[in-house]
């Protein structure tokens, strides 16, 4: 039996194939990278942002002395945890077998890490305890300083950079800046998912990391390039989608690059030679069915107040006044300031997204199926 794959990846990024434009994104990181810029990425979760960074990667791997390592901080809570995921990848990237690989066991050595293997995934896991704040900073230099002098290029994307400012020791972005502005071989990118903490780290005067990069901001990917993607990886695996089916996806996800790859791939899951709009709602309704128990788990955390709020949110499809006597009355929402005490801690708790333009500001449903969800049932 014939076996094709899924071409609309959910979960790790595999192949340039498959991913959808962000041209002029990768023309942006590979220009600042020839041009020693490091460059701060900020968008929403499940936008993309860590799936460019590997398809940037990708173009480098054909590059001679040059090196990518990619490094999720997301789940680090302090300064010892990031130098464990630092080392990690490091690891990952740099196995012993090779030159670079045999010299960082050796540095590693030094800070007489316990190292093991991941049952699971066979990566390396590495536990290292400092006896104080200053042998974390100094090796944190120490690492960096090894990276830098290495006879190669090396690029560094840290995914979910925000968390730095959540560390319990103090200083740790003047650490790390006093250290990286003084690297010659080594070059950054810092990713992360909550905008206006990545805002206050790059773009306050009086933090670190003020004009240290170049902001790259990413949106959706653009309507065209995104239909003639889907059409083109339904049609050459023996399927039809039609224009309005297409329109139908991209409308009901509202471009959201995680939303909108999860959806293309039920619908190409299901045995549908030909794909309708009928063929959409049916994967639609798959979807929202398969996320209900996790949904009304949202509604134990939240007082009915915030849990009416988000159905008048989701309602509207998108809020820009919030404080309007129309929005207020319509959902019984109380006062001007009963409503924006609701939506900063909807916006705390990341139900809500808050997107910015020149024009306005508005707000929508973070988590697009749970919108559509609570669209369909409230």
């Amino acid at each position: 039996m014939n076996h094709t794959t899924n071409p609309f990846i959910v979960k790790a990024y595999l192949s340039k194939e498959l991913f959808c434009d962000r041209e002029n994104e990768l023309n942006v990181l590979h220009r600042n990278f020839n041009n020693g810029i490091n460059t701060t990425i900020i968008s929403p979760r499940k936008m993309g942002k860590s799936g460019l960074i590997h398809r940037f990667f990708d173009d480098l791997n054909f590059e001679k002395d040059l090196a990518s390592v990619y490094i999720d901080i997301y789940a680090t809570l302090s300064l010892k945890d990031f130098i464990k995921h630092i080392a990690e990848a490091i690891m990952k990237r740099f196995p012993e077998k090779t030159k670079t690989g045999r010299a960082f066991m050796k540095f590693l050595k030094s800070l007489r890490p316990v190292i093991s293997f991941d049952p699971f995934t066979g990566q390396p896991q590495i536990q290292i305890n400092f006896q104080t704040e200053y042998e974390s900073a100094h090796t944190i230099q120490n690492l960096f300083q090894f990276l830098d002098a290495q006879n190669i290029k090396i690029i560094c994307a840290f995914d979910e950079f925000q968390q730095i400012s959540k560390y319990p020791e103090k200083n740790v972005e003047a650490l790390l800046r006093t250290h990286i502005q003084s690297l010659k071989n080594v070059f950054f990118i810092f990713c992360g998912s909550n905008k206006s903490m990545m805002s206050e780290i790059f773009t306050s005067a009086n933090r670190p990391f003020f004009a240290s990069t170049r902001l790259l901001y990413l949106d959706k990917i653009e309507t065209t390039a995104y239909k003639k993607f889907i059409q083109h990886h339904f049609g050459i695996n023996g399927k039809q989608i039609s224009e309005e089916a297409i329109e139908s996806v991209l409308f009901w996800t509202k471009r959201h690059t995680f939303y909108t790859q999860t959806l293309c791939n039920v619908l190409f899951s299901m045995h549908h030679n030909k794909v309708s709009v009928e063929s959409v709602k049916e994967a639609m309704s798959e979807i929202l069915t398969e996320n209900e128990p996790y949904f009304f788990q949202y509604r134990q955390f939240l007082t009915p107040a915030q849990w009416n709020y988000l159905i008048a949110v989701a309602k509207e499809e998108e809020v820009t006044q919030i404080t309007s006597q129309k929005f207020i009355s319509k959902y019984h929402i109380g006062t001007p300031a009963n409503s924006k005490r609701i939506m900063k801690s909807l916006l705390e708790k990341e139900l809500i997204l808050e997107i910015l333009s020149e024009k306005e500001t508005c707000y929508r449903i973070y988590d697009v199926f749970f919108g559509r969800w609570l669209q369909t049932n409230f």
